[in-house]
């Protein structure tokens, strides 16, 4: 075997070595994590501008050394007036699939959410919400590509002999459950300026996590807060932050950073484009530069991770790229978000 082969695969083992006891330990995230709300707290789904919300996010990371991961999200979000007051529930649902390593580690959510929004105040946009999300998760991996030391003799490597595991089945599902709350409101000359804070309490049932169902292997519980603010500095141009934080067992992670919007076009309520631009920070991991492009109801979001972690020799400073798309409408009906002055909204 040739030397640099060697070391490449010697390299590509430490990296999903550390890919797979950080997956024990921390949930599927993504660095466009403003684009998959429901993951970080269910009580975000429905504070947009519109009735209904389709987002979807892809993430390849870690293919410049090996097959890592491959990750998608897909969350469908409506949003519905209750009463003749200011109130809204938000109806969503949430997918997620996710497939890892050589032996096909795959992962698929579908979770169910439901989001009510009271209203506090009859004079601004100001909400206080509560979520709840919960459902299904499936794990499965292709057993015929494990290979394991009792597969090894004197001679090398024999893959007729057997593994050794002894998987019940190489797969098992789990029910999962998530609640959070947020607080939305808007402020400053005019009240153009938005802003939401929120915490989230995910997989508080402990979903177990085995394939050789030892109910005593469970998914650690994961707390997250996230706060965003956007501010408008002209008819023309915004700056929009946003940051969260989360502890999953003994792990902490922190992303944050800031969108630069500019309108391009003589209508404001419905310009041509809007162009966005910036940068966030994954702490002690990556810097992650986005663009970002509405086409009146449609987005589309591009980035890169930056790898600036231990492991940035061997990924040359490759992580993971993401691409995301988001389709926001309103619906025919006389209750609509569009005519009601008041309704949550970032």
């Amino acid at each position: 075997m040739e030397t640099g082969l060697f070391s490449k695969k010697i390299i590509a083992g430490l990296i999903a070595l550390v890919s797979l006891l950080q997956v024990k330990g921390q949930d599927i995230h993504f660095s466009q994590f403003f684009e998959a709300p429901l993951l970080r707290n269910p009580s975000l789904a429905g504070i947009f501008t519109g009735d209904y919300r389709i987002q979807g996010v892809y993430r390849d990371q870690w293919n410049s050394v090996t097959d890592a991961f491959r990750t998608g999200s897909l969350n469908v979000e409506y949003k519905m007036p209750i009463g003749a007051g200011n109130d809204f529930i938000t109806t969503a649902i949430q997918a997620v699939f996710d497939k890892a390593g050589t032996v096909g580690l795959t992962t698929t959510h579908i979770l169910p959410a439901v989001n009510y929004h009271k209203s506090l105040s009859d004079e601004k946009t100001m909400y206080l919400a509560l979520g709840f999300m919960g459902g299904l998760i499936r794990k499965s991996i292709d057993v015929t590509k494990i290979t394991t030391d009792n597969q090894y003799n004197g001679g090398g490597f024999d893959p007729t002999l057997p593994t050794g595991e002894n998987f019940t089945r190489p797969y098992f599902n789990t029910w999962d459950a998530s609640v959070g709350m947020s607080f939305n409101t808007t402020f400053g000359e005019n009240q153009q300026n938005s802003m939401f804070v929120g915490g989230a309490y995910h997989h508080l049932n402990r979903p177990k996590n085995s394939f050789y169902r030892d109910p005593g292997i469970e998914i650690n519980a994961k707390y997250v807060a996230s706060v965003g603010v956007k501010f408008n500095i002209d008819d023309y141009s915004a700056f929009t932050l946003q940051a969260d934080h989360c502890k999953q067992g003994n792990f902490h992670e922190t992303i944050g950073g800031a969108l630069y919007s500019y309108k391009v076009g003589h209508d404001l309520e419905d310009p041509l484009y809007t162009l966005h631009g910036g940068l966030f920070l994954r702490w002690r991991d990556a810097l992650i530069p986005v663009v970002k492009v509405d086409w009146h109801k449609f987005s589309v979001a591009m980035s890169y991770d930056i790898n600036i972690s231990q492991l940035k020799t061997a990924s040359m400073g490759r992580g993971g790229f993401e691409l995301s798309l988001s389709y926001i409408g309103f619906v025919s009906r006389d209750n609509s978000s569009e005519y009601k002055v008041l309704c949550p909204k970032f």
